[in-house]
């Protein structure tokens, strides 16, 4: 698992001698593929309920819905380094928007085991294109890095935020959830389209500078890429959570399902200016670990608030989650920085990210189960303020200046 992003750094680099050209169309193709990376998980918040009445399941059912996204992201990025040897990144990255286009409309099509399945194939495609798009701006806008990685968070980010506001009135225009859903396959259509009509190669002209070594390290002895890979499936946990489930807790706390969309649409996009801002930020000061911790904080106290009392303040404990989720950005940064070479930095991301999402991928299912066999809210919110606790020690320990 730890070799995923450094095998398909390897793979691209020395046995597809081809790269894209880096164009403007190209990096709109990037940005375009990146808007389509989470509506397809974010929108199932705001309709949970109704898919739930709709399709007679119970909410086990939506907790192992909501938790294929992570499993996904875990387990079909394995498939990028043999589909990138193969056919080459440009292909690779089709065949990702294909599978995703595929599957959103395939899972309004039919009932529950359906909806998984399709759920299953779109999540597949987004697994492979999270791993993929950043090689692509890796190896193609290599004097631009910087700026094409800030627009494909951003994108990554807006996309989110859309899924979860924009869900709700779709739903409303077309007459139920199943066209709101299958709306989005629309968008992921649009960027496969822009995405095979720019997607030109030229032959590549070195391994460059972060090409991974020759004999790989591993980082499955190493304390402090355990450390910082706790942090990331901890943070990427609160997400996956809040994603899945916040609006369904507004709308039992008597909020509508349009405000309960926006609501979610706020805590998600409330992370793209802080990942801005907060990242540079932090790496003048030499540690990442205050900042992490005052995040961690903010989402401590959004949780709780929510816990409480969901419907005395719903748009500041919004905020505050939104602040708490942000810290996305700096588990990427931290690790960036927790690392001396490209190699060492392209392991310790598949490991962090790898086993990361599959340990977060537990979280929305336990928190489902949880309410199941409680019948109420408060303690699946009182294991998620663990979660979020644990994110705090270990993502302060990460944040300190040293190396793997």
């Amino acid at each position: 698992m730890s070799a995923i992003v450094a095998d398909v750094v390897e793979t691209s680099v020395k046995q597809t001698p081809r790269v894209l050209i880096g164009s403007g169309l190209l990096g709109v193709a990037v940005v375009l593929a990146a808007l389509n990376l989470r509506p397809a998980v974010t929108a199932v918040g705001p309709e949970l309920d109704e898919m739930r009445e709709s399709l007679g399941a119970t909410a086990t059912w939506a907790g192992a819905l909501t938790t294929l996204p992570g499993l996904c992201f875990a387990a079909a990025g394995l498939a990028a380094p043999w589909v990138a040897k193969r056919v080459g990144i440009g292909p690779s990255v089709t065949a990702a928007l294909v599978l995703l286009t595929g599957g959103m409309i395939l899972r309004v099509l039919d009932g529950q085991l359906i909806v998984l399945g399709g759920t299953l194939v779109a999540t597949a495609g987004i697994a492979l294109a999270n791993v993929l798009l950043p090689v692509v701006v890796k190896e193609s806008f290599a004097t631009r890095i910087g700026l094409v990685t800030g627009l494909y968070t951003g994108a990554l980010q807006a996309g989110g935020a859309f899924g979860s506001a924009v869900t709700p009135p779709l739903d409303d225009a077309f007459g139920g959830w199943r066209p709101g859903l299958a709306s989005w396959a629309a968008l992921s259509g649009l960027a496969l389209v822009v995405w095979l009509a720019v997607a030109r190669t030229r032959p590549a002209t070195g391994h460059g500078a972060d090409s991974p070594e020759t004999t790989p390290r591993s980082f499955l002895r190493n304390r402090l890429a355990w450390i910082v890979t706790l942090f990331f499936g901890l943070q990427a946990c609160l997400a996956y959570i809040v994603m899945g489930w916040l609006p369904q807790v507004f709308i039992d706390a008597g909020i509508s399902r349009g405000e309960a969309g926006l609501l979610l649409g706020l805590a998600s996009i409330i992370g793209l200016p802080v990942s801005l801002i907060v990242p540079p930020l932090a790496a003048r000061t030499g540690t990442e670990s205050w900042w992490i911790l005052a995040l961690c904080v903010c989402g401590f106290s959004g949780v709780l608030g929510v816990m409480a009392a969901p419907s005395a303040a719903p748009l500041v404990w919004s905020v505050l989650l939104g602040l708490g989720m942000a810290v996305f950005s700096l588990a990427l940064t931290t690790i960036a920085l927790r690392a001396r070479t490209g190699g060492d930095t392209a392991r310790l991301s598949g490991m962090a990210q790898g086993i990361g999402y599959l340990f977060a991928a537990a979280g929305p299912f336990l928190f489902a189960l949880l309410h199941d066999l409680t019948g109420g809210w408060t303690v699946p919110f009182a294991m998620l303020l663990v979660v979020v606790a644990a994110q705090a020690v270990f993502g302060f320990m990460a944040g300190r200046p040293r190396y793997v």
